[in-house]
């Protein structure tokens, strides 16, 4: 018994953490946009049409 909620506490800990890692883990606010993108005035799209 004890091992199925060891491991039931094991299963909660690697989706707590991987939820948290994959939180904090884009562009820091304070970072710069890439200059391709600061050069064109907008966060990057593409002007041509789709097609």
């Amino acid at each position: 018994m004890w091992i199925l909620l060891l491991e039931a506490g094991v299963a909660l800990f690697l989706l707590v953490f991987i939820v948290w890692w994959t939180m904090f883990a884009g562009r820091k606010p304070e970072q710069a946009p890439r200059a391709r993108d600061a050069k064109r005035g907008h966060d990057g799209e593409d002007d041509a049409p789709a097609p």
